[in-house]
């Protein structure tokens, strides 16, 4: 799931599928901006059945890859 997120986010938003996203980096306001967050919620949507309100689409909930899958998880638990 988060190689999916990563290569995505890499290759579709930022334009550089070389470029070495950590786990816990920031991406929301350094790397996309809130348009792009929302291009991320409807590839999570289609690819893995997650489904994020836009109230939910914030940087504590989706800053990081980390914490999209463990969002993703628990959306997905429940």
């Amino acid at each position: 799931m988060k190689d999916k997120l990563r290569t995505y986010i890499t290759t579709e938003l930022i334009k550089d599928p070389t470029y070495p996203l950590t786990d816990d980096e920031v991406i929301m306001g350094t790397l996309i901006d809130s348009f792009s967050l929302v291009q991320v919620a409807l590839f999570i949507e289609d690819t893995f059945g997650a489904h994020f309100d836009d109230s939910e689409l914030t940087v504590e909930n989706m800053g990081t890859l980390n914490k999209m899958v463990a969002n993703i998880q628990a959306k997905l638990q429940s």
